[in-house]
């Protein structure tokens, strides 16, 4: 077996209910910024952000009804996924599914880079190359 995946933490991403209000929120109130945005393979949108002084993004997520990230909203569940960057997201899937992680989105299901797996309290972590 080949050297092991080397994992660089990468951003948070949390669920918002109203992006416009949410995006104000993180600029005008703490003051960070926006670094890009844009929209998904499935209509949802995501905005990433950047504080002063940091290097952590964070990454908020608006997901339309109807699609396979969209959830009622429930008090306790903001907290939408963990991003790390791996050389190579599908290595890193299975290595990760051989050490206990549980299948979220397995490369053959994703859509653009949409490859997670679930962490043991079930938080999901995407994989991006």
């Amino acid at each position: 077996m080949g050297p092991h995946t080397k994992y660089r933490f990468y951003y948070t991403g949390i669920r918002v209910r109203d992006l416009s209000r949410s995006l104000a929120f993180y600029t005008k109130v703490l003051g960070m910024r926006v670094l890009s945005r844009g929209t998904m393979p499935h209509g949802g949108k995501y905005v990433h952000l950047l504080g002063a002084g940091s290097r952590q993004r964070l990454e908020l997520n608006w997901y339309p009804p109807g699609t396979r990230f969209h959830s009622p909203y429930r008090i306790g569940e903001e907290m939408d996924h963990l991003a790390f960057r791996v050389d190579d997201a599908e290595k890193a899937y299975r290595e990760l599914i051989r050490k206990g992680a549980t299948p979220a989105v397995p490369p053959e299901k994703a859509e653009g880079t949409e490859i997670y797996v679930k962490d043991p309290d079930g938080i999901w972590i995407e994989l991006l190359d």
